[in-house]
Order: structure tokens, then C-alpha cells, then sequence
């Protein structure tokens, strides 16, 4: 292990810059060290972090069948509830408004939901003479649980002052912000359904949800405002908008479409804080959340969320998951998806703090920070946030570009470092030397005390979470959910040490395995039974809106419980612990017989550093796959001046055949050593010149790819690539 002459030695190094020699020579110093180090503290540190118990804890069965049929198997939780999950119980808490009126009376004066003071927005002038935009930031301002109670009320009273009925629905289109939560428990608190719509949605998607719903009045925000003119050429039932104020700029609320009635946030407040209209309070069977899931084909669906739904949802992470009541919580992902709204609530329910932020703000080094000041993450310094892989790889290629544009001795002793933490961590040990000398400053990018991150939306590389919990030093859990199962499924056992795992079945909640005989997948397969992932429980949604045919395809009812079939195909291993390892949609026979699962290998070659994003192609009628890639503009750009083309510019790259050439070799190198098939490998690629986005229709708001949408768009060159 570590002793303090080794870190000392490595704070030395740490500021040299040598020539290879030396780097050689000193990090074979080093290695030696450690390794004598490690002799002489190693019965000091088995004493004290006993690696034992944490390796049979992470090993224990977590989960078993109970039940076991000719194509099917069944398996459920071994976790006891609780002491949140049965306060819930004891307290007979079934709603939402419940809910926050239980941590209201719990927490009253301590701090809720934050948001972060803009002073002023100034002119920053770049090394280019370019003109940005930059705020000039101060500190978070709180409000408490009991205020926060007391402004959902007021906001709920206020509606029903416009004239909004109770049970009638209405649209939240805003961006992630205090008032967005406060908005909804505001509905709920008057039975009135929340239709969740994305902010990065197109014109033609968000009409789609309002016209749909029906609603009359609609919750938006100063930012969306403009946009959401255009959208009420669209929505003829229309007739009032509510606008959450910006902190500087006053609001242009001309040029609407006559007979539209826009009121700001703080007016609806304040009219309903004097108002003694009385709550209509739901009831567990109400329809809490019309959630406009961006799916990933289709159309956008509506998927009906209750209040039991939500409720269960909260006792099941409140057992899986390990949050103190002094945790702090950073909220930014859109509140439109589950998994953030159901990860922010499970943070009030176990009265953890929640400030916010955007991807503009949230670091130092975030373009609409100016330069010298601190991002979000800096002051709030969060212990828990939630992430999508898209994002922890992102941070995964930063890490590595950053290490890659260091010194050669920088490079060989980060290297040095994590495997030398990596091999200690699967022993059961943790490094704190190495914590703090070498990935501290790291750490110091998300201001310091993070310790929890979870992930959710799509399935996390192995790679990506090992790197993460590494070079952050933070525990990250990965879950499994969907909108119809209302976020709530799988999640990652606290003590487990593996990577690539959905998790556990959570408690309240039933996972079937079922024999899905065209990718033959079968429960007796062997070493572990596989098949398509049908859920269970409470948390399972009523159905779609207005989708009656839909809604009988993939919901059913079978012993008093209701169940879903997510498409999404598992395998259970001993430990009762699944992993994802298909889906029914990504699954592609190839000429040859070859079935190739194109999620898990764009899971797999999106990890490559020269990868942004990528979508795989395969034609039933070809022996072999396609590719198209967004590539990371800083790699292109690397490996187009190893290729001798330095005066060319990114766009000129991304179509230079030599450099499409050297990135078909590079994935293809990354593929393998990923363990990927011949087959499964792209033996063409085309480079995109355009980051795909939700607002280009090619991406979902959680990042997941739009296959059809995408395949629409480059036909073309998807021809091109099997024509050559």
C-alpha cells in the first residue's frame, strides 16, 4: 500500500519534467517504493479498511428466482425496506402532495432548492478579438422545505385563480430550475396533471404533446418563450402562458397572437398566496405525470404516470441507494426525464439539499463563466449528481486529452497511478495517498466532495465507470429503468465492485426473464438464464395516453400485479445481479447468419477517443456493418497533422478519404481490443460534420440515438459505404 516516504517522493516528481531516462528510471523508483511501501503499511491498512467484508459484501446473493416456468423466470429482491421506505409506510404516504407535506413538517427550516445568484452578464473579449457573453455569478439562494411547500400551494391556488380546473391537464415546458419542481407540486396539490415536454424538442414534437393533452395553459420559461411563440401558430386550444422570470433580462412578451393571456411566474404566486381557495388532494390512483418520452422511434408517446407509481418508485430508491440528510445534491439533467424528476424527489424525501445548474455554469471553465470566477460546481461543491454515459464518457475522453497533452513523466506517472489504484481497489483497498496526490485535482473540477454519482438512460461502458470511479475517486451506481416503469427497476447494489451490471431488482418490484426464441435467447441457457426483461409492480405504468392498442401490446396484468415488456433482453448471474446485454430493435441478421447487437457495439466504440458519437448500420443483405461517426474534433485534428494534412480544417478532414481511412483503422483497433467479432466491426465509416442533437431530431433528450431518423437522414451516404 501507500506510506508517507512514497508521497512524499511523488509530490517531488509530480512537479518535474524530465527526459526519458530519468521518466524511466524514476518511475521504476517509484515502483519499487510502492512496492516496498506496500509490505511495510499493508497489515496497518488490512486492519483498518478490513477488504475482506467488503469483497463478501459485494459478492453476496443480492436477489433470487421465485418463480421458475418452462420460458420464463422470475427474480425479486432480497432487501428489507428501509427506515425511509417505512416511515412512508407507518405515515400512510400515498401522493406526491403527501410526500412533501410529510418532509415539510420533517425539515422545515433546512435549505430545499438552490439557485445561484447572476450579478451581471459582461463582455469578455477572446485571444481572437471575438465578443462572449459571460455572467458575472455570486452565491446560492435557498429557500426551505417549508417554503418551498408554501409556494407550491400559493402556485396551485394561483392556477385555479386562471381558471385551470382540477384534473384537467397542464403543460410544463421549462428548463431544469426550482421553479420547475415548484411548479409541479403546485399541480399536484390541486389533482392537475403535469404534461413533462423536453425543452431541446423540436416545434412540430412539442405541438404534437400539447395538442394531444389538450391543455389550455401551459407553463414555459423566459429562455423558451420565443421558441414557444412559434409553436402557438400550432396550438390553437392555447389561451394562457405562465413564464418563469430571468434573473436579469425583462421578459418581451410582445408579438404573441391575440386573445393568449401571458402572466409571469411571481404574479401567479402572489395572487394565489392570498387566495383561501382549498386544495383538491389526489388520490394514488390520479394521474400525476403525462410524460412526452422523445423516443427512440416514432413519434413521442405520453406515458401516464400516477401517484402510486411515484411513490413507489421513491421507497424502492430510497432502499437501493445510500443518501444522508447532509448530501448535496446537484440537479441539471432535464426535469422532463424520470430519472432526473425521480432522483430530485428522492433527494427531498430524504432532505437532501438541491441546488441547480446548467452545462453553461456548472465548471470553471464553462463558456458562460467568466474568466477568474468559479462555476456552479466550485460553490455548491455537490456530493451527488445524476449522469447519462454520454456524459461520463465525455468526461472520460477529457481526462484522458488532458493526461495525453501533459508532460511524458505527467502521462507515465497518472499511468503509473491508476493501475496501481486499479489493482488495489479489486483487492478491496482503498488509496488515499494517491487520492489526494495524484486524481485530487481532479476531484477539484466538481468542487471537491462528490462522492456518488448515478447513472441511468442508457447502459454505462465498463471502461467509462471504472475510469470515473477511478481518476474521480467517487462511487458510481449504475440503474435501469424506462418512462413506463417510471425510472424504476434495477439498481447497482452499494457494495458491489463490479462494472457493466444493470443491478439488482428493487424492492416492490419483479423482474421476469422470458425466452425470446428469434434471438435465441432461452432462461436455460448456460452459464446464466437469458431472455426479454418484463417488469413488475407498483411502479408500472397505467399505460399511453390516448394509445388504447399500444398500451395492450406492452402492458399486461397477471396476479393482481401490473407488468411491462421493455424490448430490452438481460441475463441474471449468480449473485442476482442482471446485465443488460440486448434490445429486440438493435438486433441485425446479417448476410451470413451473423446476429449482430448494434447498441453493444456503439456502447463499445464509443469509448474509442476519436468517437463523439457514433450509429452502426446493418443490411440483411451484406456480410458486414457500416458506420457513422462524430468524431471528437480535437482527435481529428490530432491525427489529421500525424497524417501530414495540418492545413486542412475540421470539416475538410471529416471528408478527406486518408483521414476516414486512419479513423476505420483506429475503431477497428479499439474494437478488438474490446473483444468485439470480425463481423461486428464497421468495415466502412462516413465522418459527420454535425454534433447530433435532440434538436436535430437525430438524438432523444436522454442522447439515445433516433435510428430511423438517422438513417433517414444519411441514406445517401449509407449507400455510399456498401456501394465501395
Amino acid at each position: 500500500m501507500e506510506c508517507p516516504l512514497m508521497y512524499n517522493l511523488l509530490m517531488f516528481c509530480h512537479c518535474r519534467n524530465m527526459g526519458s531516462f530519468w521518466i524511466e528510471g524514476t518511475i521504476g523508483a517509484i515502483k519499487v517504493l510502492a512496492f516496498v511501501c506496500d509490505i511495510i503499511t499493508y497489515p496497518v491498512y488490512l486492519i483498518l479498511q478490513r477488504p475482506w467484508e467488503k469483497k463478501t459484501l459485494s459478492r453476496r446473493v443480492k436477489a433470487q428466482p421465485v418463480s421458475i416456468e418452462e420460458k420464463s423466470i422470475t427474480y425479486r429482491s432480497l432487501q428489507e425496506p428501509r427506515e425511509v421506505h417505512v416511515q412512508l409506510l407507518r405515515e400512510g404516504v400515498e401522493t406526491m402532495t403527501e410526500m412533501l407535506h410529510f418532509v415539510s413538517k420533517l425539515h422545515e427550516k433546512k435549505r430545499c432548492l438552490g439557485t445561484r445568484e447572476i450579478l451581471a452578464e459582461e463582455d469578455e473579449v477572446q485571444p481572437n478579438k471575438r465578443v462572449f457573453k459571460k455572467y458575472v455569478m455570486g452565491d446560492y439562494k435557498w429557500k426551505t422545505f417549508t417554503e418551498v411547500e408554501r409556494l407550491a400551494a400559493s402556485f396551485g391556488r394561483g392556477l385555479r385563480l386562471l381558471g385551470q380546473p382540477s384534473k384537467a391537464n397542464v403543460v410544463l415546458f421549462a428548463e431544469t430550475r426550482a421553479e420547475w419542481l415548484i411548479a409541479a407540486h403546485g399541480c399536484f396539490k390541486q389533482n392537475i396533471p403535469v404534461v413533462t415536454i423536453y425543452a431541446t424538442l423540436g416545434e412540430e414534437a412539442i405541438a404534437h404533446g400539447i395538442n394531444e393533452t389538450e391543455v389550455s395553459l401551459v407553463i414555459t420559461s423566459h429562455d423558451l418563450l420565443p421558441k414557444f411563440k412559434n409553436v402557438l401558430a400550432k396550438t390553437p386550444n392555447v389561451k394562457k402562458v405562465i413564464y418563469m422570470e430571468d434573473q436579469l433580462a425583462k421578459t418581451d412578451i410582445s408579438g404573441f397572437k391575440s386573445g393568449i393571456d401571458i402572466v409571469p411566474f411571481s404574479e401567479v404566486l402572489k395572487s394565489g398566496e392570498l387566495s383561501d381557495i382549498a386544495e383538491v388532494p389526489p388520490s394514488a390512483e390520479d394521474i400525476a405525470i403525462i410524460m412526452y418520452t422523445s423516443g427512440s422511434t416514432g413519434a413521442p408517446k405520453g406515458v401516464l404516470l400516477t401517484h402510486k407509481n411515484m411513490i413507489s418508485t421513491l421507497k424502492a430508491f430510497a432502499d437501493a441507494v445510500y443518501i444522508y440528510n447532509d448530501d448535496v445534491f446537484m440537479g441539471y439533467l432535464p426535469l422532463a426525464h424520470v430519472f432526473e424528476l425521480l432522483a430530485e424527489s428522492v433527494c427531498l424525501l430524504c432532505g437532501v439539499s438541491i441546488g441547480y445548474s446548467t452545462p453553461l455554469t456548472m465548471l470553471d471553465s464553462s463558456s458562460k463563466i467568466k474568466k477568474g470566477t468559479k462555476g456552479d460546481a466550485s460553490v455548491l461543491r455537490p456530493t451527488c449528481l445524476t449522469a447519462v454515459p454520454l456524459i461520463l464518457d465525455r468526461i472520460s475522453k477529457g481526462i484522458h486529452d488532458k493526461v495525453s497533452k501533459g508532460s511524458d513523466f505527467t502521462q507515465a506517472l497518472f499511468n503509473f497511478a491508476y493501475k496501481y489504484k486499479r489493482v488495489w481497489t479489486k483487492r478491496g483497498f482503498d488509496t488515499p495517498l494517491m487520492n489526494r496526490v495524484i486524481f485530487g485535482q481532479t476531484r477539484q473540477l466538481m468542487g471537491g466532495k462528490l462522492r456518488l454519482v448515478l447513472s441511468g438512460g442508457a447502459p454505462l461502458s465498463p471502461d467509462t465507470h471504472e475510469l470515473v470511479k477511478i481518476c474521480l475517486c467517487v462511487k458510481v451506481i449504475q440503474g435501469y429503468g424506462l418512462t413506463e416503469t417510471c425510472s424504476s427497476a434495477t439498481v447497482m447494489d452499494s457494495h458491489d465492485r463490479t462494472t457493466g451490471r444493470a443491478g439488482v431488482p428493487v424492492t416492490g418490484c419483479d423482474i421476469r426473464l422470458v425466452d425470446w426464441e428469434e434471438g435465441k435467447y432461452r432462461i436455460t441457457d448456460k452459464p446464466f438464464p437469458r431472455g426479454e426483461i418484463v417488469i413488475g409492480g407498483d411502479n408500472i405504468s397505467p399505460g399511453y395516453y390516448k394509445m388504447p392498442e399500444r398500451t395492450e401490446e406492452e402492458f399486461f396484468e397477471e396476479d393482481g400485479r401490473r407488468w411491462f415488456r421493455t424490448g430490452d433482453v438481460g441475463e441474471f448471474h449468480v449473485d442476482g445481479v442482471m446485465k443488460i446485454i440486448d434490445r429486440k430493435k438493435d438486433l441485425v441478421k446479417l448476410q451470413l447468419g451473423e446476429y449482430v447487437s448494434l447498441g453493444k457495439v456503439e456502447a463499445e466504440l464509443k469509448t474509442c477517443p476519436v468517437v463523439e458519437n457514433i450509429c452502426v448500420y446493418g443490411d440483411a443483405t451484406k456480410h458486414y456493418t457500416v458506420a457513422l461517426i462524430v468524431p471528437n474534433p480535437s482527435h481529428l485534428v490530432t491525427l489529421g497533422n500525424k497524417l501530414g494534412l495540418n492545413s486542412l480544417n475540421f470539416e475538410q478532414l471529416c471528408v478527406n478519404p486518408i483521414v476516414e481511412k486512419a479513423v476505420l483503422q483506429e475503431v477497428e483497433e479499439h474494437g478488438k481490443k474490446c473483444k468485439l467479432e470480425k463481423f461486428e466491426l464497421p468495415a466502412a465509416v462516413k465522418l459527420c460534420t454535425e454534433v447530433w442533437s435532440p434538436d436535430m431530431g437525430l438524438v432523444t433528450a436522454a442522447f439515445k440515438l433516433k435510428r430511423k431518423d438517422i438513417q433517414d437522414r444519411y441514406q445517401h451516404e449509407i449507400n455510399r459505404m456498401y456501394a465501395s
